[in-house]
């Protein structure tokens, strides 16, 4: 395998046009002309692949953002890769070929595929090793409005990412003149490997909105009594959302504010815009100034239209969002970043060439006591929190204050790719075959196999069945910061509470069409998410994915209600593999249907879902947050003496 260090030169090689393709080669010449960015007003469209056979290529690409060149991982050579249309009823063959220097992989986001066409390395499939072709095949049995991304090491921070419109077999129940696919996403011209490094080497190392001396003298944020009390607790309520607006360009279509991106529209026409967030790291507040947005659909589902001003997008959430603009002028539309630290920006207009005024950043979200699942009339004020060390709470197992194994003294580095399978003389059927001995009252460690996701260990194929397994039991790592979690979900999401315009809420969402299993659920299931923000470890129920217990167990058919807890101070969008569910609010027989949810910070969220037979990921849809653990599996079996 090769060094990190010389894939990285190799990278420079192809930021300066050379050695790449022939010595003194121009950039221009590396890449089809629209690939590159377009000029500031200049409308552009995304590439698109439609048909039963389809080719993707993953490789290293130069890119420009806002006029400065930069690097990406690539579909076919652009960020994002090409829109892929289909059509439902269809059989589709889409054949993936690796020209990196390390293993690849596409996940067919939202999309129903059988669990091995799911795309997820040591889980559904090995995944694609460099230099090597693999053909996705599944039938197409749903419409909507979806994405594709690698599963693989951190190539989706690295442009890894493309949108998907299905059309309907029946006649589509929105009515519409004209459609724009819009997808969201952040860029870093520093590798993500060094981003998850420094983000375990200290916390909030991205966070520049910290509170100050200043601020508090001039009466900002919060008084002194509470930063004290906060300051006890190792937390800090400006810490948002771990990488920012101070090493990210918030991009639209692959474009970056100062890149314009533009839509056109003629007035008066209906205008379907799908949006898609397939940021890394970033939840976006959306708008477009002097237009009211009609959802249609979330997350590929129609759903009972309803008129907002705006809506908050988690990492992974589609909308399909209809605005009718009359006025012969343009309109900006803004995706701010969760924290306010950035934006991202396009133009609505009739013609190329024109701009709108772009709103200032308001003004920064502080996290407060409600965010910690605290009722604070019931708990006496914030001295219920005072003095509690979260950090070191009963039951929590401390791990080294940096928690980064790769750079303590006298280790040798690890390859950054983390590929254990192609390390040199290294017997992987040995490994898997060994036990260790756990810490007093630890549970043993998975076996490790190809492990291409940081801490996603490689999965045991042949685990047990434990399809009948109780509730696993919580883990040594759950911190309890959420006593009396709250269902958030017709609150607005952080920040939003009074921006003085209506912001779509999960509650606002009624399902179009009858649900397809409206039985009761058969058990249920709590899942805590945890984590430690200051030293960057995050799992569910207290264990990261490569140290935890089996997987969360399903019966094939089983109807279960899952409720996540969310025991951390942050926002995270969970995603799960291969299914629907239904959230729990709304008409009975019409609730939202749904593939990822935002969890607030000190929230809970449930849902019902029907278990179908694979095994199936389930994990944050936060980059960083995944790849430090925050993964897992469902594993659905034929219940005991069943049919497979």
């Amino acid at each position: 395998m090769r060094r990190r260090r010389d894939i990285d030169l190799d990278r420079r090689k192809v930021l300066k046009g050379t050695a790449v393709l022939g010595g003194g080669a121009a950039l221009s010449a590396l890449l089809p002309a629209w690939a590159w960015s377009a000029s500031p007003g200049v409308a552009s469209t995304l590439p698109t692949l439609s048909g039963e056979e389809i080719k993707l290529t993953i490789g290293h690409t130069p890119i420009s953002i806002d006029g400065k060149r930069s690097h990406a991982v690539t579909i076919n050579g652009t960020v994002p890769g090409p829109l892929i249309r289909l059509k439902e009823g269809q059989n589709v063959r889409i054949a993936v070929t690796n020209t990196l220097d390390e293993d690849t992989s596409i996940h067919w986001h939202g999309l129903l595929v059988p669990f091995q066409m799911d795309g997820v390395p040591g889980v559904s499939f090995p995944g694609i090793k460099p230099g090597e072709t693999f053909v996705y095949e599944f039938p197409v049995i749903q419409s909507g409005t979806y994405w594709y991304h690698s599963h693989s090491s951190l190539q989706e921070a690295e442009g890894h990412y493309a949108p998907i419109v299905i059309e309907p077999a029946k006649p589509d129940p929105v009515a519409y003149d004209r459609e724009h696919v819009i997808v969201l996403s952040d860029h870093s011209e520093m590798h993500p490997h060094l981003i998850f490094k420094r983000l375990k080497q200290m916390g909030g190392v991205f966070n520049y909105q910290r509170q100050t001396l200043a601020g508090l003298l001039a009466g900002k944020d919060q008084t002194l009594q509470e930063r004290i009390e906060w300051a006890k607790m190792l937390m800090d309520p400006t810490d948002i959302s771990d990488v920012t607006g101070a090493v990210m360009t918030f991009l639209v279509n692959g474009h970056g504010p100062k890149d314009n991106w533009t839509a056109l529209f003629t007035p008066g026409e209906r205008v379907r815009l799908r949006f898609v967030n397939a940021a890394a790291q970033m939840i976006f507040n959306v708008r477009i100034p002097g237009l009211k947005l009609t959802v249609v659909a979330a997350d590929g589902q129609n759903v009972r239209p309803v008129e907002v001003d705006e809506f908050q997008i988690g990492n992974a959430e589609t909308y399909d969002i209809i605005v009718q603009p009359t006025e012969d002028r343009a309109y900006t539309l803004v995706s701010e970043a969760i924290d306010r630290s950035g934006m991202g920006r396009a133009t609505l207009a009739p013609r190329p060439g024109m701009s709108a005024p772009v709103p200032p950043l308001r003004e920064r979200p502080i996290l407060t006591m409600k965010d910690m699942g605290m009722d604070m009339s019931a708990h006496g004020g914030h001295g219920a929190m005072a003095g509690m060390d979260h950090a070191n709470m009963p039951g929590m197992t401390p791990a080294p204050a940096a928690a980064d194994h790769a750079n303590m003294p006298g280790m040798t580095p690890a390859p950054a790719a983390a590929d254990h399978a192609n390390m040199p003389g290294m017997d992987h059927a040995a490994m898997t075959a060994m036990s260790t001995s756990p810490p007093p009252g630890m549970a043993p460690p998975r076996a490790r196999g190809s492990d291409v996701m940081g801490d996603m260990a490689g999965m045991d194929m042949n685990m047990l069945d434990w399809s009948k397994a109780p509730q696993i039991k919580k883990g040594p790592g759950v911190q309890m910061i959420s006593p009396m979690p709250m269902d958030r979900t017709g609150e607005a999401g952080l920040g939003l509470e009074s921006v003085g315009h209506r912001v779509l809420v999960y509650k606002d969402l009624v399902a179009l069409e009858p649900n397809p299993d409206p039985r009761a659920p058969e058990r249920a299931v709590e899942i805590r998410l945890t984590g430690n923000m200051e030293r960057f470890m995050w799992g569910f129920d207290g264990w990261k994915f490569s140290e935890g217990p089996p997987p969360y167990s399903f019966r094939t058919g089983e109807r279960v209600r899952i409720t996540l807890v969310n025991d951390s101070m942050m926002t995270h969008p969970i995603h799960l593999h291969g299914h629907f569910f239904e959230l729990v609010h709304g008409p009975v027989g019409h609730l939202p249907r749904k593939h990822t949810v935002n969890v607030a910070p000190g929230g809970k969220v449930s849902f019902d879902i029907t278990a179908e037979a694979g095994d199936w990921a389930f994990h944050c849809h936060m980059l960083y947050h995944m790849h430090a653990g925050m993964f897992q599996v469902f594993k659905v079996r034929p219940m005991q003496g069943a049919a497979a």
